[in-house]
């Protein structure tokens, strides 16, 4: 719906600045009375954020888009690079989460607030940010993808994670599975076969904060040795079938989940339990990944 803006009435007159007037003349010319300038400032940011261009259309109306955007820039509404200082990601979020996630059965809460709170644009190339919150997968370079939100979340629930929980992934990718496990663990360890994909989740999980993520560049079929044993490991390429590194790796109790399968045929992700030296197998659902690299 489109909104009305009262503006305060000496402003009301399209101004007529020479090209070469300062910028700083311009601004004091208009900003005189700053008390009332600044209500009229406050009243317009009470409106949602998702009204932001229909603000900005309604401002242009009375001064040239220059002085807009350093009127939105003074006060806070956007960033130098262009975007708005709030994230304009999160409603995104919220919908993905609402309306992919929870709607398909995913309930533990600390997983759909991972999911909620995890920008998962920042995790996929620029050019493929509009499809970030779509529910598919999205490619990521080097024949790769970024699982649709669901899968990841699905998959995340299925571990039964704590706070205290040590979690191997094999796989990172995009660095966004490991980022949402960074949000709901102690201690993340991923691996990543393809050199450049594994610098650049690296580079993104660091620039986002997530220090307890630990991502090393190697064949994930042989885990992670060193770090060993972990209470959950997640593999996020199917396996024609389930190597043993892997479950020697994991704790006991433990729980791992992965797609196993050819990938010309249908594959399905597997839970396994090991508990008192026991290891059971469950198929959870068919699914369709990207195969193991070796």
């Amino acid at each position: 719906m489109p909104i009305t803006i009262a503006l305060p009435e000496k402003f009301n007159s399209s101004p007529s600045w020479d090209a070469a007037t300062p910028i700083v003349v311009i601004l004091s010319q208009q900003l005189k009375d700053i008390s009332e300038w600044v209500n009229f400032i406050d009243s317009v940011k009470t409106f949602e954020m998702s009204r932001h261009t229909e603000i900005s259309n309604t401002f242009n109306t009375f001064y040239p888009a220059p002085i807009t955007c350093l009127i939105f820039l003074i006060f806070g509404w956007i960033q130098p690079n262009g975007m708005m200082a709030q994230d304009t990601y999160a409603e995104k979020r919220q919908r993905m989460v609402s309306e992919q996630i929870e709607k398909r059965g995913v309930k533990d809460r600390a997983v759909l607030e991972a999911m909620r709170q995890v920008p998962r644009h920042l995790f996929i190339p620029k050019s493929r940010w509009p499809m970030a919150y779509a529910d598919q997968a999205v490619y990521i370079g080097h024949g790769q993808t970024i699982s649709q939100p669901y899968i990841v979340a699905f998959m995340t629930e299925a571990l039964q994670l704590t706070p205290s929980s040590r979690v191997l992934e094999i796989g990172t990718g995009s660095g966004y599975q490991a980022a949402v496990l960074a949000e709901l663990v102690d201690t993340v360890h991923t691996i990543e076969i393809v050199e450049e994909l594994a610098k650049r989740a690296e580079e993104t999980l660091r620039s986002e904060g997530y220090a307890n993520v630990f991502v090393k560049h190697g064949d994930g079929n042989y885990g992670w040795k060193e770090h060993a044993p972990y209470d959950a490991i997640i593999a996020t390429a199917a396996a024609e079938e389930i190597p043993k590194a892997l479950m020697e790796q994991l704790n006991d109790p433990g729980r791992m989940i992965i797609p196993v399968g050819d990938a010309g045929s249908i594959q399905y992700l597997v839970m396994l339990k090991k508990e008192k030296g026991k290891i059971s197998r469950e198929k959870l659902l068919p699914v369709r990944f990207v195969p193991f690299v070796k």
